[in-house]
Order: C-alpha cells, then structure tokens, then sequence
C-alpha cells in the first residue's frame, strides 16, 4: 500500500520510514508540486488535517493514502510557545538552528535557565472514504544549552522524563521507544491496517 507523506521535513520523512517498513513510503514531493501549504488551524491537529486534505486532493492516484504530521514543543514558563508555531519559531522559513537558538533566546529573557516542557505530534490519515486524526505527547524539560547533535529541531536541549541526556544525545532507537510521533505512528499504524483490509 502507498503511504503518501504530507511533509518536506526530512528528519520526519525518516523517522516513518523506519517505523513502516511494511508500507511504500513516499513524500509528497516526488509525486506533486503544490506549492506551500497553507496552515492556518489553532491547533496542532487542523494543521495536520489541513496538509493531508491538500494533498490528498491533489494526487491523482485515490488510491493512496495521504499521512501528514503536526507537531512542536510547548514550553511552560513560555507560557506554552511556540507551540503550533514550532517550526517557524524565530521567523517564517526558518531553519532547525535558527528556531532553537530563539527559544534559547528566550529562556534566557525569562531568567530560565530549563523549564517544564512537552512535545505534541498530530498524525492524520486521509483515505478515499475516511480521515482521522491522533495524538501522541513525550513530557520532560527544556534547557538553554545545546546538548548533542542527534535528532533536529528541538531535541538537544529537551530532556525527557525519567533521562539525564537530551534527545541530542540519545541513541536514535531510545528515541522512536519514547518519542510522541512515534506513538500516535504506532496508533496510526492500527487505524492504516484496518484502512488496508477494507
């Protein structure tokens, strides 16, 4: 079955190649050019459903099944930002380094050196006769120094609960064990098994 990603985030695309070996995995971009994505939803999940109905409507092959991602972190003595605003933090097309030094950045303006802090990822799933949205969260902490150089966006300065490395240092199998996208993935994962048996 082709699974049609609704990202051009390469650290994602990989991340759910690795989780759905069983499945053909594409990313949008080698099938469409539709130019930028409109995600104008207040919450993580109408940005999700926003990307997978664009991109759904636009394939030719109805067929396919269209998995779009949305997520970022929230952060507590942020008062929750950047939230939806995750990936362009620090400016519209920003990149991974320019959005990470910007909460550091303001970590600092609020006289935190780390706060309390969670990861949400929306996954949704359109098809030729459903959609559906789910979610997944991993909870720990922010601090205002970079730590490792693994993983993107955010993960050298978030340290999840029950670790003393940030994301940046973990091994990338710790990682996919705990992350949130790789749980609402694994939710997701049950809801496409049943897509493809009917």
């Amino acid at each position: 079955m082709r699974l049609v990603l609704a990202t051009t985030n390469s650290g994602k695309i990989d991340e759910i190649k690795r989780l759905y070996k069983e499945f053909e995995v594409v990313a949008f971009t080698e099938l469409l050019d539709i130019g930028e994505i409109v995600e104008n939803g207040k919450t993580f999940a109408q940005n999700a459903m926003i990307k997978a109905n664009a991109v759904y409507s636009a394939l030719e092959d109805k067929r396919a099944i269209v998995l779009s991602d949305d997520s970022g972190i929230s952060v507590d003595v942020l008062d929750g930002a950047p939230g939806i605003y995750s990936a362009r933090y620090a400016r519209v097309g920003a990149d991974d380094q320019e959005n990470l030094q910007k909460l550091i950045d303001e970590l600092k303006i609020a006289n935190a050196t780390s706060s309390l802090a969670h990861y949400t990822a929306a996954i949704s799933i359109v098809s030729h006769n459903c959609s559906y949205t789910m979610h997944g969260w991993m909870h720990g902490r922010v601090i205002d120094e970079v730590m490792g150089d693994r993983g993107f966006g955010y993960d050298p300065i978030f340290i999840p609960n029950g670790y003393n490395k940030t994301l940046g240092e973990l091994d990338d199998e710790v990682k996919q064990s705990i992350s949130h996208r790789s749980k609402a993935l694994k939710i997701a994962k049950s809801v496409l098994s049943t897509i493809k048996n009917h």
